[in-house]
């Protein structure tokens, strides 16, 4: 089983203490949601399993992998793809040159295409806009885009960070409806969310951080119907 297993984990930035003796699960064909404030953590958790940034204890394996020793590089050749805050897409770039660089570590150009066309089969918006330059897209389109280019590199662990942000609310229950799809195609999902509320409604599990460490988790159904969730993220 290919689950990601964080336990222990201290990072620091400088002085900084960002994450705190955290430990956490994602198994192997979840959606688990990272809830909690700015300054949580959340995204330095991200960063942390996709090698961005190093841990200074703790230990973190996805499967055989020892993600505190592995290159970025080679955990994306592994599967583990990560979509950060703000797309990150190639604005002069059509959205096909986009997708194809999903695919920069896949040698079989064969699969580079199939899985483009799978892409666009999945969110149609995009085959409309094929040779049409990313910068032009609508956030939504953007983050689909985004999304499209993770799935040609073959992700089987994907970490989403803030896919809803700044999107319209249609737009944005759109682009989760996706992700669920994805997930329900065989990729696992760690997802960072403002939208408490949408993000419960497609997780299976969630973990809440506050300055760093983790001071809630259960289900989603649980977070949900938990009075200080209600209180502190989801409203009335």
């Amino acid at each position: 089983m290919s689950d990601l297993v964080l336990e222990n984990i201290d990072l620091y930035y400088h002085r900084v203490h960002a994450l705190r003796d955290l430990s956490l699960t994602v198994r192997e064909g979840e959606i688990v949601s990272l809830l909690g404030n700015n300054g949580a953590g959340k995204t330095s958790t991200l960063s942390m399993i996709s090698g961005l940034v190093r841990a200074k204890t703790g230990r973190a394996r996805w499967g055989d992998h020892d993600l505190l020793r592995m290159q970025p590089w080679d955990a994306v050749g592994a599967g583990l793809l990560h979509i950060p805050e703000g797309r990150r897409i190639f604005s002069t770039m059509t959205v096909h040159e986009n997708l194809l660089l999903g695919g920069y570590l896949v040698k079989d150009q064969k699969v580079i295409a199939r899985r483009a066309e799978e892409a666009y089969e999945l969110m149609p918006r995009l085959a409309e806009r094929r040779g049409q330059q990313g910068g032009t897209l609508s956030g939504g389109e953007q983050q689909m885009l985004a999304l499209g280019r993770a799935l040609v590199g073959g992700p089987k662990l994907l970490l989403l960070d803030e896919p809803s942000m700044g999107l319209a609310p249609l737009i944005a229950k759109q682009v989760m409806e996706i992700v669920q799809r994805v997930n329900a195609q065989g990729t696992t999902v760690l997802l960072v969310e403002q939208n408490a509320r949408a993000a419960l409604k497609i997780a299976h599990r969630g973990y809440v951080l506050e300055s760093g460490r983790v001071t809630m988790q259960g289900s989603a159904a649980e977070l949900a119907a938990d009075p200080r969730v209600i209180e502190a993220y989801l409203g009335a």
